[in-house]
């Protein structure tokens, strides 16, 4: 069963600020590959340690975190510069 996806309100800010391009990339990642398995993303070290990022393109990434209990990812970001 795929996971469910949720957003911060930071990260709403951050995709409202997207391209229209890029916000069709970030429906499809989390569509077709991080609801299904979002261990595919790189886990974050440090003080961001128990959260995984994923590229959206060259400069931006997905920030986001498994809670496995609720099969749910919560994106925390979704563009760093």
């Amino acid at each position: 069963m795929p996971y469910q996806i949720r957003f911060s309100q930071k990260a709403n800010k951050d995709i409202a600020q997207l391209t229209l391009q890029q916000k069709e990339k970030l429906k499809i990642i989390l569509q077709e590959i991080l609801s299904i398995n979002p261990y595919l993303g790189k886990p974050l070290k440090g003080y961001l340690k128990g959260l995984y990022s994923y590229h959206l393109n060259l400069k931006d990434r997905i920030v986001y975190e498994i809670i496995s209990s609720d099969q749910t990812i919560l994106i925390i970001r979704a563009r760093i510069k």
